[in-house]
């Protein structure tokens, strides 16, 4: 293994080119989801309310609640129910 400073480049190298590996499959995944959103506006869905359901699907239960609470407790407090 080549050390250079220190660093073993070998080692370094192969954790950089990982790291690339893994940003070019996002970049893929990214393109994919966005082709999904685009597919379900052109069925008529909203891809704005879609993204906020999948990002209240994620969230654990007890947060889920405390946001919603958050929420109306705001709402309330600006007049808008």
């Amino acid at each position: 293994m080549v050390e250079a400073g220190g660093i073993a480049a070998d080692r370094l190298k192969q954790f950089i080119e990982r790291v690339e590996r893994l940003e070019d499959e996002r970049k893929a995944l990214g393109a994919d989801i966005r082709e999904v959103y685009s597919e379900a506006k052109a069925v008529g869905f909203e891809p704005k309310i879609m993204r906020q359901i999948v990002k209240l699907r994620q969230m654990d239960g007890d947060d889920l609640k405390e946001q919603e609470s958050l929420l109306e407790v705001y709402k309330h407090a600006l007049g808008m129910e």
